[in-house]
Parts: C-alpha cells; structure tokens; sequence
C-alpha cells in the first residue's frame, strides 16, 4: 500500500507498506509533473505510479529515504516513457 501527504506544493510524505513500513520524502516540481503528466495526473497519482514502478524494480527498502522525483530516470532510463504509456 502507497500513501501520499503532501507537506507543501513541491513536498511529499511517501508511506509504502510492503514487506516493511518505510517512509520517504519526496520532491516534485511543477515543471517536471507537467512534462511527464501533461497533468492528465495529479501530482499524488504521478508519485503513486512511479511508486508502483520502482516497487516492480526493487523493494520498497532500497528506495531512497529522500529524493526528486527526477531522479528515477537516472537509475532506470525506462522510467518516463513507462509513466507516459500509464497515461495514454
């Protein structure tokens, strides 16, 4: 299970329940959500699915405790293509 708290605009408070409870927290800018969403998602569903995408890659403890959303592509080069097709 994924939950999302938003802090503020750009922040978020990431909770996945898997195998075990970890906390993250998340950065998320405007410009990045427009480019990958063209905001056919709000911003907690784009967080949801790249969420969902990294817990298909690994577990949910070898997730950084705090991070820009950015940076999933330079780990997984897939990554924003993959979010795009969730959209279509």
């Amino acid at each position: 299970m994924i939950s999302v708290e938003a802090i503020d605009n750009n922040s978020f408070k990431v909770s996945v329940s898997k195998d075990f409870l970890t906390e993250h927290i998340v950065l998320l800018t405007d410009r990045f959500h427009q480019d990958v969403s063209n905001n056919k998602l709000t911003k907690t569903e784009l967080i949801i699915k790249s969420f969902e995408f990294l817990l298909e890659r690994e577990s949910n403890q070898s997730i950084l405790k705090k991070f820009n959303l950015e940076v999933i592509g330079q780990y997984f080069p897939e990554y924003i293509d993959e979010i795009k097709k969730l959209i279509l």
